[in-house]
């Protein structure tokens, strides 16, 4: 017999935790959408609406908010974090004595922690324990999503039980949610694609046209999966929802903030200003840091020229026509090179 989970608690009141708050209020679980700000879970249970991260989207009214950790987490079946990264360390600490062993957690945080250049799963169950935990994740802006338009994503988890208890609970007629047991290959999809579509967003802003856009993405795919493999992770993994689905979105959609930040770059802003005038966070910047950081070991033997060239870009002043030369005047080598043999 399958779990079912009856209460779930999403982290995390930004876009898309709103936006899974909804699936499964709507789903007719007892979901309650945390704040680590009082006011703003007080905005959110006065307007029914995300006014600063989902506005026009009206909430249902069965749908819960809290800013109490204890209270938030009271008697659930299921937790979904939704945290970003660089936070998400400080607010699982919040939780650490309301959220007992057997509660699952399904992480749909994508990115990686600067300093440590560990993962989400990996963070939550440093702080809370150990647990069975799963990754959430695919092609899936939440401005979409929450106005029910069609989408598709993965679950990843070692544990079949969990999985098994995520799709339930989220599945519906706009949302699809499909099962897979690589979590490691899954989040590091998640995670390292936003770097890709900060390089794919550089090349909008400096109008290099598609056959540039379509090569980056392609070339970039190769290196998610050959870190990835490198990481331990299935290479298939990043040629599903995990990494190719995700990577086309974000790359593409005009909902993708790590696309928009890019092209901005690349029309001759900097990133200082560019962060400055955001109320949103783009986690490829981060991601890309904590890439290149003295965490990685992994930098200095894995090909990665376009995560570099991105980091070069972001941190290190590098003109971004230098870098498309640079790029494409590299020693020549196989397609697949490092990710076949």
């Amino acid at each position: 017999m399958k779990a079912i989970a009856k209460r779930v608690l999403v982290i995390g009141d930004g876009s898309w935790g709103t936006a899974l708050a909804v699936i499964l209020a709507k789903n007719g679980l007892d979901t309650t959408l945390f704040s680590v700000f009082p006011a703003q879970a007080a905005d959110l249970a006065k307007y029914r609406e995300n006014r600063p991260f989902l506005p026009g989207i009206a909430l249902p009214d069965n749908l819960k908010f809290s800013a109490d950790p204890g209270e938030a987490a009271r008697d659930v079946d299921l937790v979904v974090s939704v945290v970003p990264t660089q936070y998400l360390r400080s607010v699982a600490m919040t939780f650490e004595e309301y959220l007992p062993a057997h509660v699952p957690i399904v992480s749909a945080t994508k990115g990686l922690e600067i300093e440590t250049m560990k993962p989400p799963t990996s963070i939550l169950l440093e702080v809370l324990g150990e647990r069975d935990i799963g990754v959430l994740t695919g092609p899936s802006h939440a401005e979409e999503v929450a106005r029910g338009k069609p989408a598709t994503v993965v679950v990843a988890s070692e544990s079949e039980k969990l999985a098994n208890m995520t799709q339930a609970a989220f599945n519906c007629e706009t949302f699809r949610v499909y099962t897979a047991r690589d979590r490691i290959g899954a989040e590091l999809g998640a995670a390292l694609k936003n770097v890709i579509a900060l390089a794919a967003g550089m090349s909008d802003g400096l109008e290099l046209g598609d056959n540039a856009k379509a090569a980056l993405m392609t070339r970039g795919m190769v290196e998610m999966a050959r870190f990835g493999k490198a990481n331990g992770a299935e290479t298939h993994t990043f040629f599903g929802l995990a990494g190719f689905g995700d990577l086309v979105t974000t790359a593409c959609s005009q909902h993708s903030r790590n696309r928009a930040v890019g092209e901005r770059i690349g029309r001759g802003e900097t990133l200082e200003d560019v962060l400055a005038s955001m109320n949103m966070v783009a986690e490829g910047v981060w991601t890309t840091k904590a890439l290149f950081g003295p965490e990685n070991e992994l930098a200095a033997v894995i090909s990665m020229p376009i995560a570099e060239q991105v980091h070069a870009i972001l941190f290190e002043g590098k003109d971004p026509r230098e870098a498309v030369f640079d790029l494409m005047t590299r020693a020549p080598t196989g397609e697949m090179d490092g990710l076949l043999s």
